[in-house]
């Protein structure tokens, strides 16, 4: 993880994202695959994209209760990465730090097109790792002046750069982020004001939710790969309930970063249904690879 921090900024990753979001959604990158597997416990998944002259594919586990029970992290993983023009293997490397990275990455890639423009203040909800990187990255993007943290570990909400709290009611938020492992879709339409901007990060297969469906339905909907959404996003369980459709999708992040308009009011609530993508995870691995070989 240090050699990826090393050669990896937060701030150079997340142009590299931006960048792959574009790419995107000017219609230059292959569609980014996704293959996921179910065990007792936790979910594998494997993700690949092509992105200029390299493939990547990223094998993860996650495994939610390692850190507590077995004092591992909830997230273990592999990056590959691939000479495109004769398939040569260039790197193998941890995915731990590069997940994390380009994860908070595309959250601040989100917030800078879509958040309110006069958005300070954001509530971060779940206080791990991932939770402490979300914030550094808004930060990057957003002059955030205060910053509230929940966690149903109330110790890690205050070991937070923030303000801890122990409920979400009654909190007046430009911006929310929820980045748990949570099962059980906790963010209600009750708690967002009109104009927030939320980033679901947490529910990255089929079993996870953060998202209330009824808050899902009273927003204006951007993922990352709508199709990957639909399949293991908070997406997926709005549509299951019956309260959207896939059409209700406004447009794909890398879309809005070409230039796609979203709010059609400043009282609009946008929610960035963030599942994780192969062309992320390529785009940051081509960095890591250029900047170790230079």
């Amino acid at each position: 993880m240090p050699d990826v921090r090393q050669y990896l900024s937060l701030d150079d990753c997340i142009r590299a994202v931006e960048e792959a979001f574009r790419a995107h959604g000017e219609g230059r990158l292959h569609a980014p695959g996704v293959l996921s597997a179910h065990a007792e416990g936790g979910a594998f998944h494997i993700k690949t994209a092509l992105v200029g002259g390299y493939f990547g594919a990223k094998a993860n586990a996650n495994f939610p209760s390692n850190p507590q029970d077995r004092g591992l992290p909830a997230i273990q993983g592999v990056m590959l990465l691939f000479d495109v023009s004769d398939g040569r293997p260039l790197m193998i490397a941890d995915s731990i730090e590069l997940t994390a990275l380009r994860t908070a990455a595309a959250t601040a890639v989100a917030a800078k097109y879509l958040a309110p423009n006069d958005a300070t203040t954001a509530t971060i909800v779940g206080c791990g790792r991932q939770g402490r990187m979300q914030l550094e990255a808004l930060r990057r993007v957003i002059p955030l002046q205060r910053v509230f943290a929940f966690d149903t570990d109330h110790q890690r909400a205050r070991e937070m750069d923030a303000t801890p709290v122990t409920t979400l009611e009654s909190r007046d938020t430009d911006i929310w982020v929820t980045c748990t492992h949570s099962r059980t879709p906790f963010l209600r339409r009750e708690h967002v004001r009109d104009g927030a901007f939320v980033a679901a990060v947490g529910a990255d297969n089929p079993s996870k939710s953060e998202i209330t469906p009824e808050l899902m339905a009273a927003a204006r909907i951007v993922t990352d790969v709508t199709d990957q959404c639909a399949e293991i996003g908070d997406l997926h369980h709005a549509i299951a309930a019956g309260v959207v459709t896939r059409d209700d999708v406004v447009a794909e992040l890398g879309q809005v970063v070409a230039g796609r308009t979203v709010r059609k009011s400043d009282a609009d609530i946008v929610i960035f249904d963030s599942t994780g993508t192969g062309f992320q995870d390529t785009a940051a691995a081509a960095l890591i690879y250029e900047r170790a070989r230079r």
